[in-house]
């Protein structure tokens, strides 16, 4: 059972599984204010499993990203 929850969980963290709308091909799409742009970010410390964050430009901002470089590797979906 642990195994398929495993197997099931990489699946669904990757890009392509998460969005059939992902969009890998240099800037990000453009939004309103509110638009959130979902990315993949780095695994914490202990866990193997690529978390995918949604936040909006102002956001991703003062975590020191800009989300038109970082959306070509790391894009995942774009909400709202």
């Amino acid at each position: 059972m642990s195994r398929l929850f495993l197997l099931l969980t990489a699946a669904l963290a990757t890009p392509a599984a998460a969005s059939p709308d992902a969009e890998h091909h240099g800037k990000a799409p453009e939004g309103t204010s509110e638009t959130r742009y979902c990315m993949n970010i780095e695994a914490t410390t202990g866990s193997r499993i690529e978390r995918v964050k949604c936040w909006t430009r102002e956001q991703w901002a003062d975590q020191g990203v800009d989300v038109d470089e970082a959306w070509a590797e790391e894009g995942v979906r774009v909400i709202g």
